[in-house]
């Protein structure tokens, strides 16, 4: 399985609206000037999102997005299923009850649904709101950005 743009590009969009909500409403400039992502690529990820239920919007002088539910409830499997729709990595008729003449002696599909159900488990079990904390460890504090360019201008 491989994850397009959308994907990606919308899990980081929907992290940045989860961390920095508690501003307000975050603006799609926002989130494309902080992500590097176009405001044109990101209106049509968000309105996804909208239709999905992920996000709502906020209208009015300091509109903009915020998660529709708490991000302890939203996992990166509803984000990125939201954005791409089935996130199997191989569609096996004999595994969803299509018709499929050679269900009955084709052992693949043991595989085909092991690696689905992997995937699944493991997009599922994080959560936004875990991202959002990883997204914190990892800004660094500008005085620690200070301390570290003195630390590599000494001899």
């Amino acid at each position: 399985m491989k994850l397009s743009t959308r994907g990606r590009y919308g899990l980081r969009a929907l992290i940045d609206i989860a961390a920095h909500q508690d501003e307000g409403a975050v603006s799609v400039q926002s989130i494309a000037r902080r992500q590097a992502i176009s405001e044109g690529y990101l209106e049509q990820l968000i309105r996804l999102m909208k239709k999905g239920g992920l996000v709502v919007s906020v209208r009015g002088a300091g509109g903009g997005y915020r998660i529709a539910r708490p991000a302890e409830e939203i996992s990166v499997g509803d984000i990125l299923r939201c954005l791409e729709g089935s996130l199997e990595a191989v569609e096996c008729p004999a595994l969803d009850g299509s018709d499929c003449s050679a269900a009955d002696e084709c052992v693949t599909k043991f595989v085909w649904d092991r690696i689905n159900r992997a995937i699944a488990e493991a997009v599922d079990s994080v959560m936004l709101s875990e991202l959002v904390e990883e997204s914190r460890k990892l800004k660094v504090s500008p005085e620690a950005e200070i301390i570290r360019k003195e630390q590599s201008i000494r001899p």
